[in-house]
């Protein structure tokens, strides 16, 4: 019979004692995956795997070390402890290292409120198979499409709990069911390629397979006949699909790691304008089946909602005991972790604050300029900021798409372009980063 995790990770706290370790978290996961891929109507691979991971990590005074392991055996876990204590004592110190103290901890949460854990079946590998093809038919009754490449439909379910000699103890359980796939319009040279993919907490909140496959064919026929945009300095519109890249940037940018490093374009920007002024961030870990959401964080911390940009203003980093106590802050309940390292600072679900207009009535204000759909690539410096990506899209003259366009690049400073952002009204609502389409206006772009 199988262990439970929380049983788990009770063993190895205990191993860890016996082993002479000052103090210790442990960790153990385990998860089922389902994978489909069909082609040409055909089931091309199917795989499933299931599989417990455990991790360790030991403190002895300022020292820590982490071990883990897929083999949950007695022997092993004792196997595990020493070996982690014999490699804590011979790390290098560090002063900002350490658990939570307890009344730093979650006390209680509601899972039944998150809602990460969709309690229907798991899908039979043949129900997989067939929303597939049914995906891949629809994009292939698309008007244009040539073919279509490997459909994918996937189902996850991961269960975590997490233990501390501090007294924490704690799990859940998240699901995932997922449809993806590309289609290709034309031939030789002349084939443009797109895609479509959606992935839900519930399966009974995914697109239908029929309208999931019809938007990857819609898409890649748009994007027939497409060549290089003008050069010069024009307004660029972000697109909804690739929006939260910009909004990624940030993040990574105000995440604690980055700020201790001294290696972020915002490293002196707290408290200082970011964004547009009426224009916020908000991390939000308790909105119900959303994929980032989590009741606390990978320190046993309660995750709860915060501004990171308040009006336009940087309120805070994103931080974890280790990070905060180097800036001499306070833990903002952003750890996460695997299995076999310590933990990181990381955000989970956001919210940008939206506009009034919709993507077609910021393209039609914006006159002439290029609508971003896709981005291919990045060089940007984490210390200044300097921004320069491959594109993608549609190039648009008063106001109205007139061409799909390829082969291009666009460029400016983050600081900048995050300064002067203008937000449309569409995003979407189940993203874990919910972030509308963009305008920047004054972007450098290559072309013919």
């Amino acid at each position: 019979m199988q262990v439970s995790l929380d049983s788990l990770a009770g063993q190895m706290l205990e191993a860890a004692r016996a082993a002479g370790a000052d103090s210790a978290d442990a960790i153990a996961v385990s998860g089922t995956s389902i994978s489909i891929d069909v082609l040409h109507g055909k089931l091309e691979h199917a795989e499933r795997s299931e599989g417990v991971e455990i991790g360790l990590r030991v403190l002895i005074g300022q020292r820590q070390a982490c071990v883990s392991a897929s083999d949950t055996s007695a022997e092993t876990i004792a196997a595990m402890a020493e070996h982690a204590v014999a490699m804590a004592r011979e790390a290098p110190e560090d002063p900002y290292i350490g658990l939570a103290d307890p009344d730093q901890l979650a006390q209680s949460w509601d899972l039944g409120a998150l809602e990460l854990e969709d309690p229907s079946p798991e899908p039979a590998p043949a129900e997989l198979e067939d929303h597939a093809r049914r995906a891949e038919a629809a994009a292939l009754a698309v008007a244009g499409v040539s073919q279509v490449q490997s459909t994918s439909a996937g189902y996850g379910r991961q269960q975590i709990h997490l233990a501390a000699s501090n007294g924490f103890s704690g799990g859940y359980a998240r699901t995932s069911r997922a449809l993806s796939l590309a289609a290709i319009s034309g031939t030789g040279a002349g084939m443009e390629r797109d895609f479509n993919a959606e992935s839900r907490v519930f399966q009974a909140d995914l697109p239908s397979p029929e309208e999931i496959g019809r938007i990857a064919g819609e898409r890649a026929v748009a994007r027939a006949g497409a060549s290089q945009p003008p050069t010069g300095t024009f307004p660029v519109l972000f697109d909804e699909r690739v929006a939260a890249s910009l909004i990624g940037h940030l993040l990574m940018a105000v995440n604690g790691s980055a700020i201790v490093r001294g290696s972020s374009f915002l490293r002196d920007h707290l408290g200082k304008p970011v964004l547009p002024e009426g224009l916020s961030l908000i991390e939000e870990p308790h909105r119900a089946r959303i994929s980032g959401s989590r009741p606390f964080d990978a320190e046993g911390l309660p995750t709860r909602r915060r501004a990171i940009v308040e009006n336009g203003i940087l309120k805070g980093w994103t931080l974890d005991l280790a990070t905060a106590r180097k800036l001499g802050m306070e833990s903002t309940a952003n750890a996460t972790r695997g299995t076999s390292a310590p933990p990181s600072p990381a955000t989970g679900n956001v919210t940008l604050t939206e506009g009034k207009r919709s993507r077609e009535e910021l393209m039609r204000d914006m006159g002439t300029g290029l609508l971003v759909t896709s981005l291919i690539g990045s060089t940007i410096n984490p210390n200044t900021g300097d921004y320069s990506r491959g594109a993608a899209g549609f190039w648009v003259e008063n106001g109205e798409i007139v061409r799909p366009v390829n082969e291009c690049t666009i460029a400016g400073n983050l600081i900048d372009m995050l300064a002067r952002i203008i937000p449309a009204n569409d995003a979407r609502p189940h993203c874990s980063h919910r972030v509308p389409s963009l305008l920047v206006e004054g972007m450098v772009l290559a072309g013919s």
